[in-house]
Formats: structure tokens, C-alpha cells, sequence
């Protein structure tokens, strides 16, 4: 596993990126982010020796390395999910490999479900906590132990000063910014009544499909991380109605404009 780690990284060096101050990761339907960006380098997942590729329809599958607010920037457009068939070494192989790099904190984003009958799609949460309920983890498997400590201390996974940059933030632009517990499943399918019910009584205020994994190995390898969710539908187990791709996708792209106001102003307080 560690060769394969190297070969990546070696692989990454050789194309003029071997360092960066920060790390993103872009969800579905969160790619405009790119278009603010400075990019120097841009190179495919199935280029990059051993990077799985996305079989996901909305999400590209770039590294790409730039510029943006005046910090050095590696973003993966486009993550891995458990529902793919991967293993959680595959999974979350990309942040290990940014990890090699060398980046200074990790903002990760994603589209997720409004448990919380307060929040309304179109609008964004800053995670405080999560429940794992994907039945699995990066550290359970064969061979984790030579990365580092398997045990990860998870009280605190999301970085203090990076929330209270993000609130500030929020306030100072006028930004809705909700704050609450994402629960990740293993999906793909979306949830019955009875189970979103069942996430409101856990305490959770947002679901989604991915992002824990990612946000254990980032505090595996001790790097301070963030993640923002984008709320692109509202999930009323009293009201439920059929899933609208169209209308998720729409949403998204609406959150998407108030994420970019958060991304790039947090970069910009280095």
C-alpha cells in the first residue's frame, strides 16, 4: 500500500506538483469553484497511478493544482463513495495522497439531505459532528497499521479555527450558514420514511452518502479539516415526495454560489 501511496505521489511530482497549502474537495454538483481558480496543472484520476476513477455522472474526476486567493491549491473534482464497490483504502486514497503533499487543512464539500425541518434546500451547513452509519471505516482494514495510529481519537474531527473563520464569515456577507450532525450512509438508494425518522431521533441534521470516511484519514494523518454541505433537498418523512435529480442538481448550484463566498474568503485568511 505505502508503494502504491509513493508512486502516486512520485507520479504527481514528476507534473510539478509537489507541495500545496490547501486541499478541497469538490462534491456533485460542485464544480464551479474551478472556474475561480488559477490552475497551473490539470491531470485525469485515471492518469494518476493507482487513483480509482468515479463512476459517478455528475462529478469529473480531476486533480487540478493552482492558484486561488494567493494559496497554492490541489482540488480533487470529484470523490469515491462505498456504493461504488471500493474499498475504504480506495476511498479514501486521494486525501492520503494530498496528505503526502503536504497541505496545511482540508475543506471538504458535499450535497447532502436537510434532516432538520428548520433548514431549506438551497442553503448550507457547516458540519459540527457526524454519525458514521456506513458499517465500516478506513482504519478496519488490512495493513492500516502502517500509516499510523488505527485508533483516532474522533472528539473533536472538525478544526475549531476553521468553523469559527467560516461563522465569521457567514455573518460579515449576509451567508446562510446552518450548523448541525451529518449522518453518512452507505446508500445508493435514498432513504424510507421510517429511516429518516430514525436519523432525526439520532441527532442527526443532514444525511449523504460520503465525506466521514475522508474526514477520519484526515484526522489519522492529523490534518485540520472542515466540511461544508450543501442542502439540496428537504427530507420530511411526513411529507416525503419521489427524488428529483433535476431539482437536486438545481439546488446545488444555487448553495453553490454562497459556498464559493466561503471557500475563497477562508483561503484568503491565511
Amino acid at each position: 500500500m505505502k508503494n502504491k501511496l509513493k508512486e502516486s505521489v512520485d507520479f504527481l511530482e514528476r507534473n510539478g506538483i509537489s507541495s500545496a497549502e490547501v486541499g478541497i474537495v469538490l462534491g456533485t454538483g460542485l464544480g464551479d469553484l474551478v472556474s475561480h481558480i488559477s490552475i497551473e496543472k490539470e491531470i485525469n484520476y485515471s492518469d494518476i497511478p493507482h487513483f480509482p476513477v468515479p463512476t459517478m455522472e455528475h462529478q469529473k474526476g480531476r486533480l487540478l493544482y493552482g492558484k486561488l486567493e494567493g494559496s497554492t491549491v490541489v482540488i480533487l473534482e470529484g470523490r469515491f463513495h462505498a456504493y461504488e464497490g471500493l474499498s475504504y483504502f480506495e476511498i479514501t486514497y486521494p486525501i492520503r495522497v494530498l496528505g503526502q503533499i503536504g497541505i496545511n487543512y482540508l475543506v471538504l464539500s458535499n450535497a447532502a439531505g436537510a434532516i432538520n425541518q428548520n433548514f431549506n434546500k438551497g442553503e448550507l451547513m457547516l458540519v459540527n459532528d457526524h454519525i458514521n452509519l456506513q458499517g465500516g471505516s478506513p482504519l478496519a482494514e488490512k495493513g492500516m497499521a502502517e500509516f499510523g495510529n488505527r485508533f483516532v481519537d474522533m472528539s473533536e474531527p472538525y478544526d475549531h479555527n476553521l468553523m469559527k473563520n467560516c461563522r465569521q464569515i457567514a455573518r460579515e456577507n449576509n451567508l446562510s450558514l446552518h450548523q448541525g450532525v451529518y449522518a453518512a450512509v452507505v446508500g445508493p438508494q435514498l432513504e424510507t420514511k421510517a429511516e429518516y425518522r430514525y436519523l432525526k431521533i439520532i441527532g442527526a441534521d443532514a444525511v449523504g452518502m460520503s465525506t466521514v470516511p475522508e474526514v477520519i484519514i484526515a484526522n489519522q494523518l492529523q490534518i485540520p479539516c472542515i466540511v461544508i454541505s450543501v442542502l439540496t433537498d428537504v427530507c420530511d418523512p411526513n411529507n416525503l415526495q419521489p427524488i428529483d435529480i433535476d431539482d437536486i442538481m438545481a439546488m446545488a448550484k444555487k448553495a453553490e454560489k454562497s459556498l464559493i463566498v466561503l471557500i475563497k474568503k477562508l483561503i484568503s485568511r491565511k
